[in-house]
């Protein structure tokens, strides 16, 4: 058996530690975990058969933007990018349904609508390139 996984995480068998005794908490990516847990910056996830754990940069209960910055970059990047795609895609499509001789509301609609689909793809995109750099180093 392995006991490192692709992400470099360390894999512990739950025959060696069966039971966590500290808090479950709802910050960070689960990977498919059914729970997961922090101490200090230990994250762990709980597995059916195994836990993984690996050691965070920052706490992310201490400094939340932190963590972003240093730990999980690829959410910061991700919403940066859908945030600037929604709000070009939106302004072009509101200016562009105006000039088209549409009113202010259903303009607007077409904008958010447009801005929303482009938004969540380039935010997804930005997502996965910057997860893949991230594992490449």
């Amino acid at each position: 058996m392995e006991f490192i996984d692709a992400d470099g995480n360390i894999i512990i068998p739950k025959a060696v530690r069966p039971i966590i005794g500290i808090e479950e908490t709802t910050l960070g990516s689960t990977n498919g975990a059914a729970k997961q847990y922090r101490y200090g910056r230990l994250h762990i996830r709980d597995y059916d058969s195994h836990y993984t754990v690996h050691v965070d940069k920052v706490d992310p209960r201490v400094d939340p933007v932190g963590h972003l910055l240093s730990d999980a970059p690829e959410y910061l990047a991700g919403a940066a990018a859908a945030a600037y795609v929604a709000r070009k895609v939106g302004g072009a499509i509101y200016d562009k349904r105006r000039k088209e001789g549409k009113n202010a509301n259903d303009a607007a609609i077409d904008a958010v609508i447009s801005g929303l689909i482009a938004g969540f793809s380039a935010g997804k995109i930005a997502f996965a390139a910057t997860n893949a750099a991230k594992k490449v180093k």
